[in-house]
C-alpha cells in the first residue's frame, strides 16, 4: 500500500488558511474539500495537532487534498518530509496509514494517506496529553 497514490487526509496546519498550506499544497493540488476521519481523537501538540488512532466514536475534522497527477511524487516527498515520516523509523513522531475518510459534501467514503501519531507518541499523549474536544484543531484554537 505504500507506493499507492492516495489523496491526503489533513487536519492541522496543511488546512487551508494554517501556515504550512501555501508553503506545502499550493500549485499541488486539484481538489481540497472538507472531510472527517472517524475512529481517531485529536491532540493538541506543540504548535500542531495529533491525531490518535482510537477504536471510539471519535471524529476529526479536516480536508481531503487530491494532488496535482504529475506533481504527487514531489508532494508526497514533502509531506513525509514536513512530517519527519521515514518508513519504518521507531524515531517517527507520525505514521502515514492508509484509512477512510468520509466527505463531508455527499458521506462518500475515500481511502487516503493520514498521518497519524507514530505509537509511542500516542501512549503519551493518551495518558497526559490535552484532548481537543469536537476533533477540530482549527476551531479550537479561535
Amino acid at each position: 500500500m505504500r507506493s499507492a497514490r492516495l489523496p491526503f487526509f489533513v487536519y492541522g496546519t496543511l488546512r487551508p488558511g494554517e501556515p504550512n498550506h501555501d508553503l506545502f499544497l499550493r500549485g499541488r493540488t486539484e481538489a481540497e474539500e472538507p472531510a472527517r476521519l472517524t475512529g481517531a481523537l485529536l491532540y493538541a501538540g506543540p504548535g500542531y495537532p495529533y491525531a490518535v488512532e482510537d477504536a471510539g466514536a471519535g471524529v476529526v475534522c479536516g480536508e481531503l487534498v487530491t494532488a496535482l497527477p504529475d506533481r504527487y511524487g514531489e508532494l508526497l516527498a514533502a509531506l513525509d518530509q514536513l512530517e519527519e515520516y521515514t518508513p519504518g523509523d521507531p524515531r517517527n513522531l507520525y505514521e502515514r496509514v492508509a484509512r477512510d475518510v468520509t466527505r463531508e459534501a455527499d458521506g462518500t467514503a475515500v481511502r487516503a494517506w493520514v498521518y497519524v501519531a507514530a505509537p509511542a507518541v500516542a501512549v503519551r499523549l493518551r495518558a497526559r496529553g490535552k484532548l481537543i474536544e469536537g476533533g477540530d484543531w482549527r476551531a479550537a484554537r479561535r
